[in-house]
């Protein structure tokens, strides 16, 4: 499809020729895999989590497996009803640990990584069986670190991904956290919509968001907002926007962009806007249309279809996210050639970062 709105500045190739392209539109064959590898998995962590059930859940997770992580929160608490927080990586990898915690397994450790090797995740982790914990990890690689000191194991069953931009990965990390949910609650009808994400991912990443690349091509700095089962959708497109596209984006939840933040918001000032079904959709519609009437550079992307907004599929509350970070992965690659850069291959970074 030919742009008429902006011109792409483009490193050998084209956008489609990314790795970061390919990668993301495998998520379908990656997700697919994901469920059939892990179904005995699955009913085993559902199945204890039901006999002794945890009364706080602790993610140990960073970069986009983080934002899989604050997805995973609002699925666990909303569904569930378990607290759940994310573990300060550094605290059992750079400071001294008092001793103490809840023990006799009342303590779920979730621990979402591609490589499973990072020292600040696997100190984490094994704080976290110090301290009773029932570990649950969900990694990419085979064979690594993590998985040998997890109780458990989730295989992502995304294959190798060459392109430094993790996509299909994080997909599969969230299926895997609504898969693991609806085991856990035995909620049929988020497990059959996780069933159907295969046959939907396609659908999403075909979806038309050229409409963002105008805006999103001149802009130096925006503001990415979502709420409750989106805001790890919105976390994972601004830190994809930094990282492919060299542009300044600031994740908020549409709540928290009301106190104080929302000062910056004024003439042309960008706003990406993730919007799925329910209470917490219907927040970030409002905060678009309060944007929009100051003229900011709103593009929401919305399952209710409304006038304007980026097309995304509507179906089960908790999958929506899923979908539309499909959707935004394919504009981000686009977006990250038309800006000049290689997706691929972004300045300073690696595939892998071994924190401590």
């Amino acid at each position: 499809m030919a742009d008429t709105a902006v011109r792409e500045r483009r490193p050998p190739g084209s956008y489609r020729d990314t790795l970061m392209y390919a990668e993301a539109g495998d998520a379908a064959s990656s997700v697919r895999r994901l469920l059939d590898t892990n179904r005995a998995a699955l009913a085993r962590i559902a199945a204890r989590l039901r006999s002794t059930p945890p009364r706080l859940v602790v993610t140990c997770a960073r970069g986009s497996s983080d934002h899989a992580a604050t997805f995973g929160k609002y699925v666990i608490e909303t569904l569930a009803g378990v607290t759940t927080a994310s573990a300060a990586l550094s605290v059992a990898s750079v400071y001294p640990q008092a001793p103490g915690g809840l023990d006799d397994g009342a303590r779920l450790c979730l621990a979402i990584s591609q490589s499973g090797r990072s020292p600040d995740l696997l100190a984490a982790v094994e704080a976290e069986r110090r301290r009773g914990a029932f570990v649950v990890a969900l990694v990419n690689a085979d064979g690594s670190p993590l998985a040998a000191l997890a109780d458990e194991v989730l295989a992502l069953s995304a294959g190798a991904e060459e392109s430094v931009a993790a996509t299909k990965s994080y997909l599969a990390s969230l299926a895997a956290l609504a898969a693991l949910v609806a085991a856990w609650v035995d909620d049929r009808e988020l497990a059959a919509a996780v069933d159907g994400l295969p046959a939907l991912l396609p659908r999403a990443f075909a979806l038309d968001w050229s409409a963002a690349l105008e805006p999103l091509h001149a802009a130096s700095n925006l503001f990415v907002i979502g709420r409750g089962y989106g805001l790890g959708a919105a976390q994972e497109a601004a830190l994809k926007l930094k990282e492919t596209c060299g542009l300044h984006a600031e994740c908020i939840s549409s709540a928290e962009v009301r106190h104080g933040p929302m000062a910056l918001v004024a003439d042309g000032f960008p706003i990406l806007a993730f919007a799925g079904s329910g209470a917490a959709g219907d927040h970030v519609r409002e905060t678009a249309a309060l944007f929009s009437t100051r003229d900011a550079r709103v593009m929401l992307a919305d399952t209710t279809g409304s006038a304007g907004s980026l097309p995304a599929l509507a179906a089960h509350p908790v999958i929506e996210p899923i979908l539309m970070v499909q959707s935004f992965y394919a504009l981000a690659a686009r977006l990250a050639v038309a800006r000049g850069h290689d997706p691929d291959r972004p300045p300073f970074l690696r595939k892998i970062t071994r924190t401590t």
